[in-house]
């Protein structure tokens, strides 16, 4: 019997198109090496993005791929996760101790924008990674109610702070400074300075993604953001809404303007669906999320429905993808979080820390 080629796997390999990421297994890289013994065959895959829920799946349906090659004996795959550090915007480096940053925004507030980022932190958790969260919205932080923590952030130096975590994730925000119900007046440039603050002044560990969670709309702190924080991608959520996605064009627009790659987009509250009876109807209209997608050339990361579990699950600092995991809300966060953190796996790599610091000076 002959022997198997590499090339003959290898391009019935560049067949199998990952669901995560839309592109074959190739062309992202994501081939390491191909062993062959005669009719034998393994393969050593690597991901460059969290998929723990996903890895089984993937392995075995590769494995049934491999098969359909005419004359393969045994086939094995083995798939392994390494997540890296891609570039941010010109003339900015990486955070230190943090490999990449994720901006979650709205054009307009009350379109379930924090929720959405709260579940999305705690869904790459859940498929792997070491995940942090900042609360940007200064005058509104809902990040410490929805993961249920509060009280001052602890500090070993007086200088920095320890962040708080939930569920096996770091989390900093103005709201842990603050009391509950002091309202913070605060011009603009005030805002942006404890932005970076909390940023630049919080001791986080080996954290693969910073879920950065904005206020609504396009104002200063969004500016700063996208200017002087160094962010590897942002994601856009909205409703179907006619006014929300004008308004969420506009977050898009600004991103680009920046070059601030936007990963893709997330509607949210899609459907109701009656807890009653089961019936769904679309209360903020239907299809303005994927059609928005189409038109702007970016990726469609999910619906989300107008489910009251995923409010009330908020609300009592358990959130859906913690409270009940193996839900069709919580599925779909995983699978919002494996498709944004594939999308970035594509972009660019960094290479800032490759390079050493140059120092001139007098001798």
């Amino acid at each position: 019997m002959a022997n198997i080629e590499k090339a003959a796997v290898e391009d019935l390999l560049r067949t199998f198109i990952d669901p995560n990421n839309g592109t074959d297994l190739v062309s992202a890289k994501s081939l390491k090496a191909i062993t062959i013994d005669g009719t034998d065959v393994s393969v050593k895959l690597e991901l460059g993005y969290p998929s723990k829920s996903y890895l089984d799946e993937l392995k075995a349906a590769v494995e049934q791929h491999l098969k359909t090659l005419a004359g393969v004996g045994s086939v094995s795959v083995d798939v392994t996760v390494k997540i890296i550090s891609h570039a941010v915007q010109q003339a900015l480096k990486p955070q230190p101790n943090i490999k990449n940053i994720i901006a979650v925004a709205s054009g307009k507030g009350g379109v379930g924008k924090s929720t959405t980022a709260v579940n999305l932190a705690l869904a790459l958790a859940a498929e792997g990674a070491n995940v942090g969260i900042l609360d940007a919205d200064i005058y509104g932080p809902s990040i410490p109610t929805m993961l249920g923590l509060s009280g001052y952030p602890a500090s070993v130096d007086n200088k920095t702070m320890t962040p708080k975590v939930a569920y096996n994730v770091q989390t900093m925000s103005i709201g842990y400074l603050v009391e509950a119900e002091q309202a913070m007046i605060w011009r603009g440039p005030m805002a942006t300075n404890a932005l970076q603050q909390l940023l630049r002044d919080t001791n986080w560990v080996d954290v693969d993604y910073l879920i950065i969670d904005l206020p609504p709309g396009t104002g200063d702190i969004q500016l700063t953001l996208a200017q002087q924080i160094p962010v590897s991608g942002a994601i856009i959520v909205t409703t179907p809404q006619d006014i929300a996605l004008l308004d969420a064009q506009r977050g898009l627009r600004m991103f680009e303007k920046v070059n601030v790659p936007v990963l893709g987009l997330v509607e949210n509250m899609s459907m109701h669906i009656c807890s009653a009876c089961g019936h769904e109807e679309a209360i903020f209209g239907e299809g303005g999320g994927v059609a928005m997608a189409e038109v702007n050339k970016i990726d469609f990361l999910g619906a989300l429905p107008l489910d009251i579990n995923i409010r009330r699950q908020a609300d009592s600092g358990r959130p859906t993808v913690v409270a009940d995991p193996d839900s069709r809300s919580a599925q779909i966060y995983k699978e919002i979080a494996r498709k944004t953190a594939a999308k970035l796996a594509l972009k660019a790599k960094d290479f800032s820390t490759r390079f050493p610091t140059i120092v001139v000076q007098n001798t």
